[in-house]
């Protein structure tokens, strides 16, 4: 029985995934001028797992059933839209030159037509927003704005984190909660609002946004410094190399001492990529690997209670199953997904509440290992004994 509804769950996002492909490959995007609208094909065609625009989906069909999904669908992809064009300009501040694997939008053509490519999405993103199948589109546009606000928070704490030392690592999970977070909730939210769910099961689902939110960031920190080039598409240990305060970085600074206390304040400032295997070595040793393993397995969990409200269908099953592994467990990042594989005896991961199956992620000796070619596949295990 577990077995027939995980297969329904995974045909039901495999088909939503279609759906916002052929959506995005039907959008209206002019073809002059090519400077501005050549790139906005760019980036949308350029992959990624669709994660964002299929949660909007499965939480309509969920709540709604599939005419509810079918209105949902301009709102899902306005989601994508809005997504990559979030990209587009972080990849600019980041001076990132690869994303999937190809160049940047401003390392193939300039800093001016990406900002003005990502200014164009963000108004075809409000567009489709507006086509959205409600009578109320009010009821989409308020949280909407606030997401677009607090995302833009999110990425301004970020940039204040580059000039600043006294960054702690709450500090860092409130400007996840914006930069990461605020899309994953209103994709939640938007999804249950058009399959008409009650403001009780809506606001559970944006907890669940929440914290799928930190588990993403952490973990996307996380493969940072421990993926195979092959599997992530972009330098491997970037953040460290930038001085980037992320989670691994500021939370090695809270626990180290001594030498490697020193190492690490010499590291926000940034360092060569030949001292990305010591920083990931110390790392090791200091236990931030597998800190920042377990802050993921714990989010997930917070996400998967957020998301048991969801009522039970194949969509629903979907949604609990396949949205928190998709997220939390990496299957759905946009680099490429990974399998962490044991973490010294200790199990780690989230129960499903329908399938009577426990989705587990493994740690073993600190390292994690990058899977190239096709996404990672979570372990599913009877859900005896119970999680730690």
């Amino acid at each position: 029985m577990g077995s027939m509804a995980s297969d329904e769950a995974t045909a039901t996002v495999a088909s939503a995934v279609e759906d916002i492909e052929r959506g995005l490959a039907t959008l209206d995007v002019p073809s002059e001028p090519a400077t501005l609208y050549d790139p906005v094909r760019y980036i949308l065609s350029s992959g990624g797992k669709r994660v964002r625009p299929v949660l909007v989906l499965l939480a309509a069909e969920a709540f709604g059933g599939v005419e509810a999904r079918r209105r949902a669908l301009p709102a899902a992809l306005a989601c994508e839209v809005f997504h990559n064009f979030t990209l587009v300009h972080d990849d600019i501040m980041d001076h990132a030159a690869t994303r999937r694997g190809r160049e940047t939008v401003h390392t193939r053509w300039s800093e001016p037509v990406a900002i003005l490519s990502g200014d164009v999405m963000m108004g075809l993103s409000y567009d489709l927003l507006s086509r959205s199948g409600t009578d109320d589109v009010r009821g989409l546009l308020d949280p909407y704005h606030r997401m677009v606000r607090h995302l833009c928070e999110g990425q301004a704490l970020d940039l204040a984190f580059e000039t600043t030392d006294a960054v702690s690592v709450d500090d860092y999970l409130s400007m996840i909660d914006g930069k990461t977070g605020a899309l994953l909730q209103f994709a939640l939210d938007a999804g249950a609002y058009l399959g008409g769910a009650s403001p009780q099961h809506r606001q559970s689902l944006r907890n669940a946004g929440h914290a799928l939110g930190r588990a993403f960031q952490i973990q996307d920190d996380l493969l940072d410094l421990v993926a195979s080039s092959t599997s992530w598409g972009k330098t491997i240990g970037g953040d460290m190399i930038e001085g980037k305060k992320a989670y691994l970085l500021l939370r090695a600074l809270e626990q180290a001492e001594g030498e490697d206390r020193a190492w690490f304040e010499d590291a926000r400032r940034g360092i060569d990529a030949a001292q990305v295997p010591g920083a990931r070595a110390r790392m090791e040793r200091l236990g931030i690997l597998d800190d920042a393993t377990s802050a993921v397995a714990d989010y997930t969990r917070q996400g998967a209670d957020g998301l048991a409200v969801v009522p039970p269908s194949a969509a629903g099953d979907a949604l609990r199953e396949s949205g928190v592994t998709l997220l939390a467990l990496g299957i759905g990042t946009d680099e490429g997904g990974f399998v962490p594989e044991s973490r010294r005896g200790r199990t780690v991961g989230f129960k499903s509440d329908r399938s009577g199956q426990r989705v587990i992620s493994t740690y073993q000796g600190g390292a994690l290992r990058a899977i190239s070619g096709e996404p990672a596949r979570p372990v599913l295990v009877p859900s005896e004994p119970a999680l730690p």
